[in-house]
């Protein structure tokens, strides 16, 4: 039965990791569902995951990202995220991961964001035609902002760095691809500083459960990538825009019910 669960919260890591539905939301949620025990080891096998959705991007995109021009972008990027997620790690992680209702309103929020966004869109008042080989450091910065707001669970670190793209009129698709990329540093860092706060005996409890959950991050998410990028090429963000919204009221209406 643990093997089932940690290979379902693999590939619900690999398969959200990237696209704007907020990995986080789903993965607190399912957790609940599961009725994953609150232990060092299960804190430490959510946080690992995370870095075999960060694997396949690696697996794809190595070459891009040994560009000096855009490693320079991503710092600038990064930096917001980090002095926010820093300064606000005790209250992002013992307030707003506890809350499953401010996670149903942000999940709900953004949802209609999307579709407001992609009604201006429709209406010519937001012309979308810039790439990010042309993105400046002051608007990279402006993403890592945007970035910053998905420290709360249901904002999406993928959705929130589509939309920032978005109203500065680039691509869906470049955008997505940049969000790939400054996912590497992000959740490596954030990562990083979890495991420093985490029971190193943790690590070893259950090597297979935890080499499950990673591989099947990965996979997922390599299919995932290639996916998203062909699909914004032609489509627009509706369809997650609904997704959001019918997970957010599911979870609102449950949140009532069972507080």
């Amino acid at each position: 039965m643990l093997f089932v669960k940690t290979l379902l919260l693999g590939l619900l890591e690999g398969i959200t990791e990237f696209l704007p539905v907020s990995s986080t939301a789903h993965l607190i949620v399912f957790a609940q569902v599961l009725k994953l025990p609150s232990s060092d080891y299960w804190k430490f096998f959510e946080v690992f995951i995370q870095s075999g959705a960060i694997l396949a991007v690696l697996t794809i995109y190595w070459r891009k990202l040994l560009n000096r021009e855009l490693l320079t972008k991503l710092v600038f990027s990064f930096v917001p995220t980090a002095v926010f997620g820093f300064v606000l790690y005790k209250i992002v992680k013992g307030v707003f991961f506890e809350s499953n209702l401010l996670i149903a309103i942000s999940l709900i929020c953004f949802g209609l964001f999307f579709l407001v966004l992609e009604a201006r869109i429709k209406n010519k008042q937001l012309v979308l035609k810039k790439e990010i080989k042309n993105l400046s450091l002051v608007e990279a910065t402006v993403l890592g902002l945007c970035q910053a707001a998905a420290m709360v669970p249901g904002v999406s670190r993928a959705g929130a760095v589509l939309v920032g793209g978005l109203l500065m009129g680039y691509k869906r698709s470049e955008v997505a691809l940049y969000s790939f990329f400054l996912a590497v540093p992000t959740i490596l860092a954030a990562s990083g500083y979890d495991l420093l706060k985490t029971n190193p005996a943790a690590v070893f409890t259950n090597i297979p459960l935890t080499i499950t959950g990673f591989v099947s991050a990965y996979l997922s998410a390599l299919v995932v990538i290639k996916w998203l990028i062909g699909y914004l090429q032609a489509k627009n963000l509706e369809l997650f825009a609904y997704y959001r919204i019918s997970l957010g009221l599911i979870i609102f209406i449950l949140s009532l019910f069972y507080a």
